[in-house]
């Protein structure tokens, strides 16, 4: 894995890896529920690694894009 990439980055390509696309549903989902109880640091460090796996899903599906198995 490339040292460059941020912590979000390597969690979101961790959860790609294992738990593949729906994943993303699955934590968004969570961050839903983490903001409606008040955890709102929680809840804005998943979207963090949400938005982190959808780049790399939509960079993987460009030409140049990464390998995310």
């Amino acid at each position: 894995m490339d040292r460059s990439r941020t912590l979000n980055e390597k969690l979101a390509l961790k959860i790609l890896a294992n738990e593949g696309i729906e994943a993303i549903w699955r934590l968004h989902a969570g961050a839903a529920d983490a903001y409606q109880n008040g955890c709102l640091t929680a809840a804005a460090s998943v979207i963090e690694i949400v938005e982190a796996a959808e780049e790399m899903l939509l960079q993987a599906k460009e030409p140049t894009g990464l390998d995310i198995a």
